[in-house]
């Protein structure tokens, strides 16, 4: 046997396999509310459930306000063409329309029933799908034959009033008319000129074409080819979609068609397209050969008939990938959430500027980290986004609802602005907690110095601050190896222009940094030439020197290495009189809300006074995320009962803290599943002080602290922002080598906030 032949049975069983276990299939159905009570059922069927039913029978639009409909799609097929396999029948295409479902649950949120019909009469089917209206907020019709593809969905847009929308045909156009938006901006040409040899004649080359004609692309400069040749005005074998795009000439074969063709569009079947075919188009042709799985032609075989090809294909292993996943749980999002009435030309264009306009854009940092080792700069490889952006789901889902309700098809009209926000939150999950600190941010205007400025995560971030105009950043590297890893990402930031570069190894400020380092140092065993020697290599000390002198407002570090040798340098030259390392506090963004825990890093085994203060501290903090605080001090001793180290420090920190007045809420000392259960605490410690459950937990020892962290972080898929470096004025903030870019866009926006707004 082959390699090739070994390599396909093992995908066989692993594909199988997957199918197959833990349980069957790929979906399941889960309540959303509680049933555990007989008044959680009384509420859920009989008899609460007979006034939800009321109220939709008064008004049908609320169905979508006390039922799931206004969240869930139905995803239909027959069976008939389900892509790569043909006509297999309803109950074989049943694992594709399950993926199909997975797929908009994991991109979009959205519930989805796959429906699988032995129903081979269009109109028959169509007439199926229109019985279930009240069920659905929308229908994605997959894998029906052309042309009962276009009679179901003819019939059924005629009769519905939610959106229909065959995804093998708008799919793929939308998709593949992003990529030809691209592509005509990159080889300089103009969509009302360009010629168009369109090789394939059913549902997506139509699709296809339609759309490139709402671009601007002119009908008479578009060629169809079927399997008899070039679609004309004299076949009489014509059905009326074909019919639609016959032209009026003497050109019969596709080398006929291509000739000068600026614009190949294949939708066909593989190797139909070659080297000398690819020779009679225009200069710098765009060949989209998206015949599945293998193209109408090779990639590299197109490159080398004509150089400056721009080339898209189906496939996930080369670049411009027309994948429909860009597209189909996005401008769905953006429908329901409006009550369209039916997915329009406006809102497809409207999806096709997002999506190119996306690859325009410098890809985002979590797109780098997904497909490392791609240069993913706009550009003959890279005409579209990722299927993995996370920015599809805000970017389209956004316009696509704008489009709805500027076009009139909306039947809720919604903040955008809210709505923008609220997408942004179903992505970014530190997105919602961190508005109020990036709204201050973004009050002022502060410079944030990168101690680790070659780090990849780092220049990222640096990135995404010049483009949300948040703060100023500095970055400490050597420009030569700045400048060559921004290239190889594909980021358009530069030094001088959209940040400052301070280079270690010659930057003219060298002698008056080593010189007041020295200073500083001088009366704990640093010398001239050991000072010198620090301030060329260490770039901690460096931009703790940046803030102490004034060039920068605060600075970062801890991107690789160990917490507390960057927090020597900190404190050697930041911390005075009136700021000192007080703890280290993390927010930990859990799916049932926020908590945050301290005191993971400064104070190994912290003394009361200590404790108390990172109390004090830690709730000053958390207001900055619009949360009202409740802390418990956490120790192995329950309020006394046990005579331990932990439970006499934290009883001290509380003796402190009850000195004066608190303006919030406290209690201690107690287990962290008493602090996280208020019934649980009720029966030990009636009328505490601390009303429901605690969302600050402050430990009496670093281990507790950093463990608890990591075991939220590493098993309740936990997000961490932070630390957060409390009691040095916002001036530095130490993160770990864990921290990703987001975190580090996030630690900058608290970095970036002024002292009298930082409390």
């Amino acid at each position: 046997m082959t390699s090739s032949g070994r390599d396909d049975d093992k995908l066989r069983e692993r594909a199988l396999y997957y199918h197959e276990y833990p349980k069957p299939g790929k979906l399941e159905i889960r309540p959303t509310k509680p049933m555990a009570t007989g008044r959680d059922l009384s509420l859920a069927y009989s008899p609460g459930v007979a006034e939800a039913c009321l109220e939709i029978d008064r008004n049908p639009a609320e169905a979508a306000r006390y039922t799931a409909k206004g969240n869930l799609v139905a995803v239909i097929t027959n069976g008939s063409a389900v892509l790569g396999l043909g006509n297999i029948g309803a109950q074989a295409s049943k694992p594709v329309m399950e993926g199909k479902a997975v797929l908009f649950k994991k991109f979009a949120g959205i519930d989805c029933f796959d429906i699988e019909v032995n129903e081979d009469d269009p109109e028959a089917l169509a007439d199926l799908v229109c019985r279930l209206e009240p069920t659905f907020g929308a229908i994605n019709l997959e894998d029906i034959k052309a042309p009962d593809c276009f009679v179901v969905e003819r019939i059924c847009r005629e009769r519905m009033n939610i959106p229909v929308f065959h995804d093998d045909q708008h799919g793929t156009a939308i998709v593949a008319a992003a990529a030809a938006y691209n592509a005509l901006i990159v080889a300089g040409k103009s969509v009302e000129t360009i010629r168009v040899a369109a090789l394939g004649a059913g549902a997506a080359g139509i699709a296809c074409l339609k759309m490139l004609m709402v671009m601007g692309v002119k009908h008479e400069n578009i060629l169809m080819l079927d399997s008899k040749g070039v679609v004309h005005t004299g076949r009489n074998d014509l059905s009326p979609e074909k019919a639609e795009f016959a032209q009026d000439t003497d050109k019969r074969s596709i080398e006929d068609a291509l000739s000068g063709a600026d614009l190949f569009l294949g939708v066909s079947g593989p190797g139909l397209l070659t080297g000398e075919m690819v020779k009679l188009m225009a200069k710098d042709p765009i060949i989209f050969a998206l015949a599945n799985p293998t193209p109408e032609i090779m990639p590299d075989v197109a490159r080398e008939a004509s150089p400056g090809a721009l080339i898209a294909t189906g496939r996930s292993d080369y670049p411009n990938q027309v994948n429909n996943v860009l597209c189909f749980p996005f401008i769905f999002r953006g429908a329901l959430d409006v009550g369209a009435t039916e997915i329009n030309d406006e809102m497809k264009m409207a999806c096709v500027e997002a999506i190119a306009g996306l690859a325009r854009a410098t890809a985002s940092a979590e797109v780098g980290q997904a497909y490392r080792g791609e240069t993913l700069k706009f550009g003959l490889d890279y005409l579209i986004p990722k299927p993995f952006d996370p920015r599809l789901l805000p970017t389209i889902a956004l316009a696509v609802a704008k489009a709805a309700m500027d076009s009139g098809v909306a039947t809720r009209h919604i903040d955008l602005d809210a709505y923008g926000a609220q997408l942004q939150a179903q992505v970014f999950r530190s997105s919602m907690i961190m508005r109020p600190v990036f709204d201050a941010a973004r009050a002022s205007t502060r410079r944030i110095v990168f101690a680790e400025g070659e780090d990849e995560r780092v220049m990222r971030a640096a990135q995404a601050m010049v483009e949300e105009a948040v703060d100023t950043p500095i970055l400490i590297g050597r420009p030569e190896v700045v400048e060559m890893r921004l290239d190889r990402m594909g980021l358009k930031i530069r030094p001088g222009a959209d940040f400052e570069l301070v280079n270690p190894e010659s930057d003219a400020r060298f002698r008056d940094y080593w010189s007041r380092y020295h200073q500083i140092m001088r009366r704990k065993g640093v010398t001239p030439d050991l000072a010198k020697a620090i301030i060329r290599t260490n770039t901690t000390a460096i931009a703790a020197m940046a803030v102490e002198r004034g060039e920068a407002d605060s600075m970062i570090c801890g991107t690789f290495g160990e917490y507390r040798w960057h927090l020597n340098y900190v404190t050697q030259v930041l911390e005075n009189t009136e700021l000192h390392p007080i703890g280290a506090l993390s927010l930990i963004l859990l799916d049932r809300g926020p908590i945050f825990v301290a005191d993971t890093h400064i104070h190994i085994e912290p003394e009361a006074e200590q404790i108390a203060e990172t109390v004090i501290a830690a709730a000053r903090h958390v207001r900055r995320f619009g949360v009202t605080p409740k802390i418990a001090l956490c120790s192995g001793s329950q309020f006394g009962n046990l005579d331990s180290r932990s439970g006499r420090v934290m009883r001290g920190a509380l003796e402190i803290l009850d000195t004066r007045s608190r303006d919030f809420e406290y209690e201690g000392e107690m287990h962290t599943d008493a602090a996280l259960d208020p019934d649980l605490r009720e029966r030990l410690f009636p009328d505490g002080r601390l009303s429901g459950k605690a969302n600050v937990l402050v430990y009496a020892n670093t281990d507790a602290a950093g463990a608890t962290r990591n075991v939220l972080k590493s098993l309740a898929d936990g997000l961490e922002v932070g630390p957060i470096l409390m009691g040095m004025g916002n001036r530095a903030h130490i993160v770990t080598p864990s921290i990703t870019v987001r975190g580090l866009l996030n630690i900058s926006a608290l970095a970036g906030t002024t002292v009298s707004t930082y409390g």
